[in-house]
């Protein structure tokens, strides 16, 4: 049976009366124009009926007829208006918000860029000041600004998504809701000019929105609110039934492009199975700083960032033996999966390395420990 609109409005209002700090809730999209902020105004109306404060922090029409005729009646805030790069730019005011408290705020756009110069580099970064200070937050961004999906979107529809939200802030949400809609639907939405203006409909239907494209990217979407949802219900539902806690270990080399692939994909897999996990980068003796690249120094101080940021540990490790390394700290950390790059050996190397691998491959075994090796 399909929730109605304001039953998701009803659970929400549950949710913002049963604790004093924010609530946040995010709608999540495959696209632009499936409704993210049609459906977050339409909410706002909703408990604004149910004597809820709501306010709208910010909202990005585009100039969408349909958006813009649900504005009417909702409370604005006021932007702050500053320039930059000569130019006159209206940016949400936080402060204002906060001064003002309201019970809750509508806030479009989460991967937004402030201008330089604010508190805040991030508009995410702005929603959780207004968590903190107990308001509560409906919000939006596509699955194409999710940071671990970044290497995938681009690999899908060649585009380089700059403005990025880490995944810890969806780990943040008490609610994730996928504004969902068929390829055709959004393409014919497209073509009748309901997302974007005449100019721009050709480029668009040759990038964002190629059939392919939109189909893989709503699977995206889907999968990342199915895993939010497994999330939940680990955390609020009892379970009588023991079940794997799952622990998971990322090993990366200094090599920058396979590193951010381990890294991006083990994301993943801990986001959805809500799991701690671990980059581990083991020095060999011919990798320490006085011996390694500059630029190979870099790419690891740049791939432990990108680590830190979607939510893992780094633990450097010294060793003259990889292998041992690993054993050791699947041990240490109770490690259920090991995620390893396939390595671009010749069949000699491959031949001499077996005693190693099978090291790995014993150890892993007798833990009852998986071992996924990414491409």
């Amino acid at each position: 049976m399909e929730i109605t609109q304001d039953e998701h409005a009803e659970h929400f209002l549950e949710l913002i009366k049963r604790s004093k700090k924010g609530k946040f809730k995010v709608y999540i999209g495959m696209s632009a124009g499936v409704g993210k902020t049609y459906r977050m105004l339409q909410e706002a109306h909703t408990l604004l009926q149910n004597g809820v404060d709501v306010k709208i922090g910010y909202v990005e029409t585009h100039n969408r007829a349909e958006t813009i005729a649900l504005l009417p009646g909702l409370p604005m805030i006021p932007r702050k208006k500053a320039f930059y790069l000569g130019k006159e730019v209206e940016e949400m005011d936080v402060q204002a918000i906060i001064n003002l408290s309201p019970e809750l705020v509508i806030v479009d756009e989460l991967a937004h860029s402030n201008i330089p110069g604010g508190k805040n580099e991030k508009r995410w970064q702005d929603v959780i000041d207004i968590l903190d200070a107990g308001i509560s937050v409906i919000s939006a961004v596509n699955i194409q600004h999710i940071e671990s999906l970044n290497a995938l979107v681009k690999e899908i529809t060649g585009i380089d998504v700059a403005e990025r939200v880490p995944d810890k802030v969806l780990k943040l949400a008490d609610e994730v809701v996928n504004i969902d809609m068929t390829a055709e639907e959004l393409i014919s939405r497209l073509k009748e000019g309901k997302i974007y203006t005449i100019d721009k409909i050709e480029t668009a239907l040759k990038n964002f929105f190629k059939p392919e494209s939109i189909l893989q990217l709503r699977e995206l979407a889907l999968k990342e609110v199915a895993g939010q949802i497994e999330r939940k219900v680990e955390a609020e539902i009892p379970r009588n039934i023991s079940f794997r806690h799952e622990k998971i270990l990322a090993c990366i080399s200094s090599n920058d492009a396979t590193a951010k692939t381990v890294i991006r994909k083990a994301a993943r897999l801990a986001s959805y199975y809500n799991a701690q996990w671990w980059v581990l980068f083991v020095e060999t003796p011919k990798e320490t700083p006085d011996k390694i690249a500059l630029d190979k120094q870099r790419h690891l101080i740049n791939n432990f960032k990108l680590a830190t940021e979607l939510g893992a540990e780094v633990l450097r490790e010294n060793s003259d033996s990889v292998a041992a390394a690993i054993v050791k700290v699947v041990d240490e950390k109770h490690i259920t999966t090991v995620c390893i790059c396939k390595p671009k050996l010749s069949l000699l190397q491959i031949i001499f390395a077996t005693n190693v691998f099978s090291q790995i491959l014993k150890k892993l075994k007798s833990n009852n420990t998986d071992l996924i090796i990414m491409s």
